[in-house]
């Protein structure tokens, strides 16, 4: 009696508990936040796929400057477009169970703009650019005075980019990354 029914059998929500850093009414509560961005789509289909668009109106992706970029790095398909299982990958990332590391890995992709492995001189004045925001009074060489500080701090190599070692040797240094990269369900 007051027991709902879910759409997962056990051996599915056991799975979903072994894959992420969520337990089974943690997961089951994720789906319900993914039901409720589009209700008439995901239903009683739990293969859904709701697109970068529907995503972004969760509240902590809409206030994200980097929304589109973490659908694209989730999603399955590669275009933005978010399944049950990608949003549950992702939540079960930006959660704080996550490990640093992981959240480490994933903030690099989403920061490597143009997929090389590699976060370059173009990457990071994606990522400045959407930090400040596009209307702010830093100009052309303030990003690039910034970015050049950057490489200068973090480019051990010299090779004019920020390799994943490079890259998790500056979040190891920075104390608030954890609590930055985190979305709450």
């Amino acid at each position: 009696m007051g027991q709902v029914k879910s759409q997962f059998s056990e051996d599915e929500l056991q799975d979903y508990e072994d894959l992420t850093y969520f337990t089974k009414k943690e997961i089951l509560y994720a789906h319900k936040k993914f039901k409720n961005l589009a209700p008439e789509k995901v239903g009683h289909n739990k293969n859904a796929k709701l697109s970068m668009s529907k995503v972004l109106e969760y509240p902590e992706l809409k206030a994200n400057p980097f929304g589109d970029r973490i659908c694209k790095v989730f999603s399955s398909s590669n275009d933005g477009d978010i399944t049950f299982e990608d949003f549950l990958d992702m939540m079960s990332v930006f959660s704080d169970a996550a490990p640093k590391s992981v959240k480490a890995e994933h903030a690099f992709r989403i920061y490597d703009f143009d997929g090389d492995d590699m976060i370059g001189r173009n990457d990071l004045k994606q990522v400045i650019q959407r930090l400040v925001d596009y209307n702010s009074d830093l100009g052309h060489n303030d990003i690039d005075q910034l970015i050049n500080n950057i490489l200068e701090e973090a480019d051990l190599d010299d090779d004019g980019a920020l390799s994943f070692a490079e890259f998790e040797h500056i979040i190891d240094k920075s104390s608030d990354f954890i609590n930055s990269f985190r979305i709450r369900l």
